[in-house]
């Protein structure tokens, strides 16, 4: 009940309702508090018609007329019933619950100070042409001589706070304590006020007629005040009339005399209890929705505190990741730093070896030109001239041949003291720029729209989409379906499109459905399960797409002949791997005494030659007279018995057994045709331009036959 402390508090006051008035605008406040904020305006400005509660004007009526007075920040004009008052700009206060409230612009005079008269509980009249306005809507009306008495006590509302604070509060207090109520130790019957010791002798002092009231202890008032009557509201027009009829129009009680001076007497009325009934039926209807919403709400909240703990787990995980792939970055960047400054210092190596080694080289050489000059120089110092030539020669060939030596770019530097490698550190320093989150977790769960998923004879559409919230990129969809008996699913598509049909399924069998979407991150969750159920006949025609260029077909690819005299091949749209199927064909037009054949193929058999001439038919063809089996050109079981124009060739397959076998005018046709029959076979028939046949496909099984066990239990499928 702690929620609904706030709807038993007064929005002036803050505190609980004390004999609360209902305004027009549905709103409740306190009778004392609502004196305190009235605005008394000039007696010219006062609309004469203007009226509170009691004035008949319906809650539609003031609908219209409060478009007027509705208040904002910069207009402060207060409305009435009768139309627009202008006010002075009153300051705006919030009251201890937040509301603005709009105290009189101008003190009262003291005969017009709220305050109750002393020991009675009764207000003293309102001054005349008095201005209010809710606290909590701003709406506006001028009150009528009666004043405040013409709005209802709430005295719903009103006991609705009594049992409130009687159930809250551990020791009853003090109502007339100002601050800081104490504990009440008496309580006045008569007064229905609870007292503490101070208050009691202040404001109920035992003399004159308040010495015959009776004071009983708090907890003996308490449950008096539980068991007291429920009181009878009077009318606020007629203060003497109980209210006993309610006004539809206006939609509020009335009084007898309310329905004979004429204000009501036009409207419908009923009678109050009906209608108290009725809006407590009404009122439980719309809190069994409103309950409804509640708990939606308190579930939703759960929801949402879960992911707030969810929020906190993912994101303690989520930085402990994105750390490690920082660190990873980190490290790997430390890793490659390594090896350049390696290859650096190689470099540098090097290159003090290039200019140590050209060092050393050009020292020893010049101290070879060194020594070979002062040598020369001493030669020419000597004065003996044959001695001199006979070295001369011999001298200069050593010296030009040490000139050329250092003339052969021996003085220049075998390697640049520059190091010519740059880090090329731009794209690394944009990736790293770029480095940012990207959504590619593994998409959710897609979900399958029923209102669009279908079967259609042994066809199954499916379609689907993503969360609505999902904002993960998805780069396709896989498909699965199950065999149709429970077992392993399988996939059926993958792809981006999110709407697949699947054709080629079994008949009368139940199919399980479920679709995942993936991205480069991985793959998602299965959605949910669905069950479909495929046609429990199996209805088809025969395929133009598959027939051989020579067959005719009409009649909706049910009758087929041919143009040609000699056999060709025609199948049915559908193919049968399991289940019990029944079809027939009649011989419209049977000229010359043709040999059609009529069985069963493989989806590759032979389209220019009779039925059963190869490996992938199993058939029967007649004559007018008699019968034969074959298969890969056998001729088996020899049968009398044969057709002419009107007769009706069946053909039942049973794949519980693996069997086939053939009617000819519902009569068994020889033995059983084949057996051992396993895979995925189609209806197949050959024929001549001499005949004419229409099929007649999703017929019951004949009567004479039982199927397998396993099939016994069903229908044709």
């Amino acid at each position: 009940m702690d929620e609904m402390e706030e709807e038993l508090k007064c929005p002036v006051c803050g505190s609980f309702f004390r004999e609360p008035i209902i305004l027009p605008c549905s709103h409740n406040i306190c009778l004392a508090c609502a004196r305190n904020i009235l605005v008394q305006t000039p007696d010219a400005e006062s609309p004469q018609s203007s009226r509170a509660s009691g004035s008949g004007v319906s809650d539609y009526d003031y609908l219209d007329l409060d478009k007027m007075s509705l208040y904002s920040e910069a207009d402060s004009g207060y409305g009435s019933y009768g139309g627009f008052v202008s006010a002075p700009t009153t300051p705006c206060q919030k009251s201890p619950n937040g509301v603005r409230v709009f105290p009189p612009s101008v003190p009262h005079p003291p005969q017009a100070q709220h305050h109750l008269l002393p020991h009675t509980g009764v207000l003293p009249p309102v001054p005349r042409n008095s201005c209010l306005t809710c606290p909590q809507c701003h709406r506006s009306l001028t009150l009528d001589d009666r004043g405040l008495r013409g709005f209802p006590k709430n005295r719903v509302l009103e006991g609705v706070v009594d049992r409130y604070q009687q159930s809250k509060a551990a020791a009853l207090k003090c109502q007339l304590c100002e601050k800081s109520p104490r504990e009440a130790t008496v309580m006045c019957e008569q007064c229905d006020v609870f007292y503490c010791d101070p208050c009691r002798l202040r404001c109920h002092p035992p003399r004159g007629p308040l010495a015959k009231h009776r004071l009983v202890p708090p907890a003996q008032g308490r449950i008096s005040r539980r068991a007291s009557p429920r009181k009878i509201s009077t009318c606020t027009e007629h203060e003497l009339e109980n209210l006993s009829m309610y006004c539809v129009q206006c939609k509020t009680p009335v009084c007898y005399q309310c329905l004979e001076d004429g204000k009501h007497s036009t409207h419908e009325v009923k009678a109050l209890g009906a209608m108290w009934k009725l809006h407590k039926g009404q009122l439980s209807q719309a809190l069994n929705v409103l309950s409804d919403r509640a708990t939606e709400a308190k579930e939703f909240l759960v929801q949402l505190r879960n992911m707030v703990q969810h929020i906190q787990e993912n994101g303690v995980e989520f930085e402990a990741c994105l750390v490690a792939q920082c660190d990873a970055l980190i490290e790997a960047l430390n890793r490659r730093k390594a090896q350049l400054l390696s290859r650096v210092t190689k470099e540098h190596e090097h290159k003090l070896s290039v200019v140590r080694d050209q060092i050393s080289h050009c020292t020893v050489k010049l101290r070879q030109t060194t020594g070979l000059m002062e040598y020369c120089l001493e030669v020419i110092k000597e004065n003996d001239p044959s001695g001199f030539l006979q070295i001369s020669d011999a001298l200069i060939r050593r010296v030009h041949m040490t000139e050329n030596q250092w003339g052969k770019g021996s003085l220049t530097p075998r390697m640049s003291s520059d190091f010519d490698l740059t880090l090329d550190s731009g794209p690394l320093l944009q990736t790293i720029h770029q480095l940012d989150f990207v959504q590619m977790k593994v998409p959710a769960a897609p979900i399958l729209q029923l209102e669009e998923c279908c079967t259609q004879t042994n066809s199954a559409t499916l379609s689907w989409k993503q969360p609505p919230l999902s904002t993960i990129a998805v780069e396709g969809y896989i498909l699965e379906l199950d065999d149709g008996t429970g077992g392993q699913f399988r996939e059926v598509y993958v792809g981006i499109e999110m709407i697949c049909t699947v054709d080629g399924l079994h008949f009368n069998s139940t199919y399980k459905a479920r679709v995942k979407a993936y991205n480069s991150s991985g793959v998602g969750q299965y959605s949910k399960t669905l069950v479909m159920q495929t046609s429990e006949i199996a209805w088809f025609t025969f395929d133009p797409a598959s027939a051989h260029p020579d067959i005719i077909l009409s009649n909706d690819n049910l009758t087929v002949t041919c143009n040609s005299y000699d056999d060709r091949v025609v199948m049915g749209n559908t193919g049968f791997s399991r289940g019990v199927h029944y079809w027939e064909m009649t011989i419209d037009r049977y000229d010359n005494h043709p040999d059609p054949a009529f069985g069963i193929a493989r989806a590759d058999v032979m389209k220019d030659v009779m039925l059963g001439k190869d490996d992938k038919a199993w058939a029967m063809y007649v004559d007018n007279n008699r019968s034969w089996f074959m298969h890969n050109n056998s001729h088996t079981n020899r049968t009398d018995g044969g057709i002419s124009k009107g007769a009706t060739v069946g053909v039942l397959l049973d794949f519980s057994r693996g069997i086939l076998l053939f009617l000819i005018n519902d009569e068994q046709q020889g033995p059983v045709a084949f057996n051992t029959l396993e895979g995925m076979y189609y209806p197949a028939i050959s024929l001549n331009r001499n005949v004419q046949v229409t099929l007649h496909s999703g017929l019951p099984i004949p009567d004479f036959y039982t199927p397998g066990e396993s099939e016994a239990a069903g229908s044709v499928c």
